[in-house]
C-alpha cells in the first residue's frame, strides 16, 4: 500500500507552491523597495515631469513608432548583407594551404579592424567621408551609407561566429564526405557550412539584436529614424519623455527577441545532453 508523501496531497505538490509563493513575495519586496526609493528621491517629481509626461508620451508615441519602419529598413538589409559578407569572411580565413596565405591575412585585418573600432565612429567616416571623396553622387541618401557601415561593422562579429561554428565540426565529416569523391569546395558547402549554420543560429541571433539597437546610430548622420524622430518631438516639446517612447519601442521588440534566443539555446542544450546520454 502507497503512502502519498507530505508534500504531495491530492495531487498538488506543495514544494512547488512554496517555492512559487516565495518568488512572488520576493520579487514584490525587491521591486516595491527599488519604486519606492525612486519616487522618495529628491528630484522624483522634476524628472517624472521631463521624462514620464503621459500627454507628452501619447502624442509622441504614433510618430515614433511610424519612424521604427526605417529602422527595420536598415536592420533588414544589413542583416542579408552581413549573413553573406560575414559567411564569405569565415571561409577566407579557413582556405588552407600556402597560397591563400594573403587572402586570410586580409579576412584576419579587416575582422580584427572593425571589430576594434566604434560604431559610431565608423558610421561618421562612412557618412561624411566616403561623401566628401567626390566619388559618389552627394545627394546619395544616407541609408545607403548606414547600410554600409553596419554592414562592415557586424559582418566582421559575424565572420568569427561562423568560423567558431565552422570549427565544431569534426574533421572527420570533411574526411568522410572527401572519401565519397566529393572536392574540398564541395564538402565544404555540401556538409560542413549547413551543419555550421545550424549550430550558430543562436549566437547569430544575438549579434542580430545588437545589429537592431545600433540602428539608431546611424541618425547622426542625418537619417531620420526613431531616434532622430524622438530628438524633433523632444525638441518641440521642451520634455524627455519622447525618448522614453523609443525605449519601449525597443523594448517591445527585443525582448521577445532574446527569450526566443534563450529557447533555442535551451533547445540545443537539451539535444546535446541526450546525445551524449545515449
Amino acid at each position: 500500500m502507497t503512502h502519498a508523501s507530505p508534500s504531495r496531497r491530492g495531487g498538488v505538490d506543495w514544494r512547488v507552491v512554496r517555492s512559487w509563493v516565495i518568488a512572488l513575495v520576493s520579487t514584490v519586496v525587491v521591486f516595491g523597495a527599488v519604486a519606492w526609493i525612486v519616487t522618495h528621491a529628491p528630484g522624483w517629481e522634476q524628472v517624472k515631469t521631463s521624462f514620464l509626461n503621459g500627454e507628452v508620451f501619447a502624442d509622441a508615441l504614433p510618430g515614433i513608432a511610424r519612424a521604427f519602419v526605417v529602422n527595420i529598413q536598415l536592420f533588414v538589409a544589413a542583416e542579408i548583407l552581413v549573413l553573406i559578407f560575414g559567411l564569405v569572411l569565415a571561409v577566407m580565413r579557413g582556405l588552407p594551404g600556402p597560397v591563400f596565405f594573403p587572402i586570410r591575412i586580409l579576412a584576419t585585418i579587416y575582422t580584427d579592424v572593425f571589430r576594434a573600432l566604434p560604431g559610431i565612429l565608423v558610421i561618421f567616416l562612412l557618412g561624411f567621408g566616403i561623401a566628401g571623396l567626390g566619388i559618389i553622387d552627394p545627394k546619395t541618401n544616407p541609408i545607403v551609407y548606414g547600410i554600409a557601415a553596419l554592414t562592415l561593422i557586424y559582418s566582421a562579429y559575424v565572420s568569427e561566429v561562423y568560423r567558431a561554428g565552422i570549427e565544431s565540426i569534426h574533421p572527420s565529416q570533411e574526411a568522410a564526405a572527401r572519401s565519397l569523391g566529393l572536392s574540398r569546395w564541395q564538402s565544404l558547402r555540401h556538409v560542413v557550412i549547413p551543419q555550421a549554420v545550424r549550430r550558430v543560429i543562436p549566437p547569430l541571433l544575438n549579434d542580430f539584436i545588437g545589429l537592431q539597437k545600433d540602428t539608431v546610430l546611424v541618425s547622426f548622420i542625418g537619417v531620420v529614424e526613431i531616434f532622430r524622430t524622438a530628438q524633433i518631438k523632444q525638441a518641440a516639446a521642451f520634455n524627455f519623455t519622447p525618448y522614453m517612447a523609443v525605449a519601449l519601442v525597443f523594448i517591445v521588440v527585443t525582448i521577445p527577441l532574446t527569450r526566443f534566443t534563450d529557447y533555442l539555446i535551451a533547445r540545443d542544450r537539451r539535444r546535446a545532453a541526450t546525445g551524449s546520454a545515449r
